[in-house]
């Protein structure tokens, strides 16, 4: 497949992708993106010679439905050519500004755990749990798209409401300082 192809993407672990990649071989005129976090540019023009590291991005389960973020950094117009106007890039600088973008969009797990959470909480007192949750995972993303989370925040901050008294719980319950401390974990250079 290698052979005939002239794009290739890898998606593999960084820690194992120099011993997979010895067994591949490359050529003049190939462009390969990298979906591996923690390794960069330079590193990967090494193991896929002589063909052309252009990129690395971080895909998302949304890209194949289109609507999807893309970070990336090195050949923007090869990404560009192939993802959008379906999906947005979303050009990075250098390996530092990408390896915060990869601790940082870690959110997305805890989430997406938190939406999963409220949705089996409410299943057993609503006749319609999947209808529980798509609204709740509705709410979430239509709700984050109109607004920054700053203005969301204080849009849903009436005194004494539902939104603020869970929220401030779980603020007290450490939710701020324990996802700071687990971003960091992440990105320790930072």
């Amino acid at each position: 497949m290698i052979d005939q192809s002239d794009v290739i993407f890898l998606g593999l672990m960084a820690e194992g992708a120099g011993q997979a990649l010895q067994q591949l071989r490359f050529r003049e005129g190939q462009q390969v993106v990298s979906f591996m976090a923690g390794m960069g540019l330079e590193d990967l023009t090494d193991l896929v010679r002589p063909a052309a590291a252009q990129a690395v991005m971080m895909p998302f389960p949304g890209i194949a439905q289109g609507g999807s973020p893309i970070m990336a950094l090195g050949d923007i117009a090869l990404l560009s050519a192939i993802f959008e106007p379906q999906n947005r890039i979303f050009p990075l600088s250098d390996q530092a500004e990408l390896e915060g973008y990869l601790a940082a969009q870690a959110v997305l797990s805890p989430v997406a755990r938190l939406i999963a959470d409220a949705a089996s909480w409410l299943a057993p007192q609503v006749d319609d749990p999947q209808a529980a949750e798509a609204v709740l995972r509705m709410l979430v993303a239509t709700s984050l798209e109109a607004s920054s989370p700053e203005t969301l925040i204080e849009a849903l901050n009436t005194p004494g409401g539902y939104n603020q008294r869970l929220r401030l719980h779980m603020e007290g319950c450490g939710l701020r300082s324990d996802l700071e401390s687990g971003l960091s974990s992440l990105h320790p250079g930072h």
